[in-house]
């Protein structure tokens, strides 16, 4: 963005009402934007790992993506908490987005490997499935955020606990908290931030700046493919377990971290302002998120990704539109209606009714009446 004065703000009335979502809020185009860009880089990414063993060049764009995607929509993630606290309808909300997807998603993944294979995979709460590691992680730090308000330095505390968790084995698999840990301090950086935050990395000289960055950076990639372990970049592990010295843990922490801020920002850069055609996308990226680990399962585990011709460019291209495509058809409102009931349950038998959120509801129909 340019021009504008903040990115939560419209520039013309048609996008002043087309921000505006259920219950009076408004939705800021560019975080859609880029929470539904971000996403379709994590399908595609996905689609290639059974893909780039064969491609030194796809492999090195694969390494440049993993570096930025994640925390790009983890910095989303954290600078939508920041409004977080113990009040009992955001708890509910919290254990409804967060928990109960868990639960589920963990259960049907191995599940849908047993039906598809003849396995027998366990189903473990404990040990996050594939891709539902970042709603463990998600539910650990939006429960933290009400201490990360209270610390003077946040994210340096926060980068510090990524570094120590780098060198430390015994942390285990458990709830995946390695990864919990390590990616710890892109959530505490979006809550730190503040819309003049992303404003200053869309202006002009950003976006003309971020070409040769990421042109470097993909030089970059292709030269560490077989110089550099591709696991550093999924944050799951601490050095030793990677085979090296445990100092090696907090100095690539930090060597990761700066140019995952650094694409991130060219990332944020390039990202439009305004309203598209897959805005609304944004609204259902978890969707998209959950539900495209089982299409890329389902053809890994039928052998598709193994055919010759698709570990060549032109096969490594027709994946990359088809995942990207297939991610963008999870993202859309009849998908979210199918599946809402797994990722947005209503539940209200299962909590008290409070007082004061009830109140809360009767002044907001009041507003929509007198709205009317």
């Amino acid at each position: 963005m340019s021009a504008q004065k903040g990115p939560a703000k419209a520039d013309r009335p048609d996008e002043q009402r087309d921000s505006r979502q259920r219950g009076g809020k408004q939705r800021d185009a560019f975080f859609d934007n880029a929470k539904y860009l971000a996403i379709v880089l994590v399908a595609m990414g996905h689609s290639w790992e059974p893909l780039k063993g064969d491609s030194r060049i796809l492999e090195g764009v694969y390494t440049v993506v993993y570096c930025f995607h994640m925390p790009a929509f983890i910095i989303i993630s954290g600078f939508f908490s920041r409004g977080f606290d113990m009040r009992p309808d955001r708890l509910k909300r919290l254990i409804t987005g967060v928990v109960v997807p868990y639960v589920l998603f963990e259960t049907a993944y191995p599940t849908f490997k047993n039906l598809i294979t003849g396995s027998h995979e366990e189903i473990s709460l404990l040990d996050p499935w594939y891709l539902t590691w970042f709603l463990v992680a998600l539910f650990v730090w939006r429960l933290t955020t009400p201490i990360w308000k209270l610390v003077r330095s946040p994210f340096a505390v926060a980068l510090a606990i990524a570094m120590l968790a780098s060198a430390t084995p015994n942390i285990g698999d458990d709830l995946d908290l390695q990864r919990v840990l390590q990616f710890l301090p892109y959530f505490v950086l979006g809550l730190c931030m503040k819309p003049e935050h992303f404003q200053l990395v869309r202006r002009r000289s950003v976006r003309i700046a971020a070409v040769p960055v990421f042109a470097a950076a993909l030089a970059v990639g292709w030269w560490a493919v077989p110089r550099m372990n591709t696991a550093w970049f999924y944050h799951r592990d601490s050095a030793q377990e990677l085979g090296a010295p445990w100092w090696c843990g907090p100095v690539m922490t930090l060597a990761m971290m700066g140019c995952s801020l650094l694409l991130t920002a060219c990332f944020f850069s390039w990202v439009p302002g305004r309203r598209t055609w897959f805005t609304a996308l944004g609204a259902g990226t978890l969707y998209g998120y959950l539900l495209h680990g089982f299409l890329v399962k389902f053809a890994d585990y039928r052998g598709w990704f193994d055919h010759p011709w698709l570990h060549r460019p032109l096969g490594e291209i027709l994946v990359t539109v088809l995942f990207g495509a297939a991610v963008t058809v999870l993202c859309t409102k009849p998908v979210q209606r199918v599946f809402r009931f797994a990722m947005e349950p209503r539940m209200e038998w299962a909590f008290k009714q409070d007082a004061a959120e009830l109140a809360r509801e009767r002044q907001k129909k009041a507003r929509e009446r007198a709205g009317a």
